[in-house]
């Protein structure tokens, strides 16, 4: 890893090539696609967050993360859900309150999704045929 420094405007700042800085990341378990997801709520005047938009804004941050990790699209994710996209769309964008049910149903597909990336993960590097393909 070939790393430089250099100090702009009194910062010092750490310059490395774009691979291993995406190898680091991965280490980490940080995603980099962070600056894509819903902000979270500000605090009121009190300190406190808003509950119920700070859960909304969670949840959805939760599934983007989970589904991009995975590899599916919007679309994808909701098919093998059984739910209509817009429907994740909303809940993606925070605009819709999810009921138990449709987040069930998000939660079964992306843990269906993970078990079929760890199954053919393994087959992968055991180097047998497999007939599952890691999911689009």
């Amino acid at each position: 890893m070939k790393i430089h420094t250099l100090e702009v405007k009194g910062k010092r700042i750490v310059q490395l090539p774009e691979q291993d800085y995406l190898a680091l990341v991965r280490r980490a378990g940080i995603q980099a696609q962070d600056t894509e997801l819903p902000p979270l709520p500000a605090p009121g005047a009190d300190g406190h967050y808003p509950a119920m938009e700070y859960a909304k804004i969670s949840l959805a941050r939760k599934i983007i993360r989970d589904r991009k990790r995975l590899g599916l699209s919007q679309v994808e994710l909701a098919r093998r859900a059984g739910i209509a996209p817009e429907s994740l769309n909303r809940l993606e964008h925070g605009k819709a309150n999810a009921t138990i049910q449709t987040i069930e149903k998000i939660d079964w597909a992306l843990r269906a999704a993970e078990k079929r990336t760890v199954r053919t993960r393994t087959a992968m590097r055991v180097g047998r045929k497999c007939s599952v393909t890691p999911a689009n």
